[in-house]
């Protein structure tokens, strides 16, 4: 007999044992982990151990989500009750007016764009009233506001009250706006479409702000905005005005009515910057359907028109008129704007940024930005608004 051959049976032997006992060993804790894992209700280690949370998302997220429209939606003014009516930014930037169908305007803070809260100012309107427009006059301390009731339109000019203090009661809060001066039954019991305010520094005028507003009708009323007086009045004869605005330094009114066409008054100031006349000197021939809605340009000498007939023009205003000269077209763009079927639509509200290089256009709640000197389209979002508010955000 070999004398190797019972060390060799010994060594396998050994192998056998050891393997065995590394194989039952790591068979137990599998078993283990696997009684842990299907075990679906494991007992606390203690009874007052918290209970587990959902595994599901939490609504916070869900709602942080669908709050952004687009990558360019920067934030949500809360705190309406109802349709928002009308906007306005002051003419520093840091302020924006809204009306509201609830009864109230409210003045928000924006000296942060991207905070969760802003501070806000509210002013409730007299009882029964429906503001439809708003205009900040002089500065962000006081503001126009056009209300209508079953009896008619009124206008109201809202300033600060000056604090009162006193050596025993020191003044604690800051004091609300009051009533300045206010105008009922204006436009012939019509109702104020839209309104807009420019500080007037063209020619002799003194800076005071002319706020132009313009009625369902066929009227145009220019006031005063400190004191309330009406300074002008316009008729376009036409079936119905579209809207009307007024030029940024306060030398033009332009109107887009039932027709194609514009028409433009020159706000003639006397040498102690009192309005002395408004008088009708051009016109915007060149669309062949009804106009939406323009706007200025920021230097006051060019006009951007949007028209039914699927076009957008821009207008050169800075012409000799009094010696016949007509306005110029200056560019022609493609509404870039088309519904399932092809068909161009029109854009029925447009403002301009305040560098005059991007035009915020809106449908309905489809808002999109083009490039004034190109007319692309730079960006568009749909279905900007949850409701059918057709503001731009400039």
């Amino acid at each position: 007999m070999d004398p190797a051959l019972p060390i060799v049976a010994l060594s396998l032997l050994l192998g056998a044992i050891i393997a065995f006992l590394f194989f039952s060993t790591y068979y137990r804790k599998r078993q283990s982990e696997i009684q842990s894992i299907a075990d679906p209700n494991p007992k606390p280690l203690s009874s007052k151990a918290p209970p587990k949370k959902p595994l599901s998302k939490p609504h916070s997220s869900d709602k942080d989500q669908n709050k952004r429209h687009h990558p360019l939606d920067l934030n949500t003014l809360k705190g309406h009750g109802d349709a928002v009516t009308g906007i306005c930014f002051s003419p520093d930037g840091r302020n924006l007016a809204t009306a509201c169908a609830d009864g109230v305007v409210r003045v928000f803070k924006l000296d942060d764009a991207s905070s969760k809260s802003f501070k806000f100012l509210r002013i409730n309107l007299p009882a029964g009233g429906h503001p439809t427009a708003v205009a900040f006059s002089d500065d962000a301390s006081s503001i126009v506001v056009a209300s209508y009731t079953l009896s008619g339109c009124s206008l109201y000019m809202y300033g600060e009250e000056k604090p009162k203090t006193s050596e025993d009661k020191p003044q604690t809060k800051l004091p609300l706006p009051e009533i300045k001066w206010e105008h009922h039954k204006v436009h012939d019991k019509k109702s104020i479409i839209t309104m807009f305010g420019a500080s007037a520094t063209y020619g002799t005028a003194d800076g005071s702000t002319i706020v132009a507003s313009c009625s369902e009708g066929t009227d145009i009323i220019l006031w005063h905005g400190k004191t309330g007086k009406s300074v002008g009045h316009v008729d376009t004869n036409q079936l119905k005005n579209n809207m009307a605005t007024i030029s940024p330094n306060g030398r033009f009114i332009a109107a887009a009515a039932f027709t194609a066409d514009v028409k433009i008054w020159e706000i003639v100031y006397a040498k102690d910057g009192s309005v002395k006349e408004v008088l009708n000197v051009m016109q915007l021939k060149g669309h062949k359907s009804a106009v939406t809605w323009l706007c200025f340009m920021p230097n006051s000498e060019q006009i951007i028109t949007a028209s039914k007939d699927g076009s957008m023009r821009l207008w050169n205003i800075n012409v000799r008129y009094h010696l016949d000269e007509d306005p110029k077209t200056l560019k022609v763009f493609l509404i870039p704007l088309h519904d399932s079927s092809g068909t161009t639509l029109h854009y029925d509200r447009l403002s301009v940024s305040p560098d005059g290089k991007i035009l915020a256009a809106t449908h309905g709640s489809t808002l999109q930005w083009l490039c004034v000197e190109t007319g692309k389209v730079l960006d568009t979002a749909e279905k900007a608004h949850d409701s059918m508010s057709k503001h731009p955000p400039f």
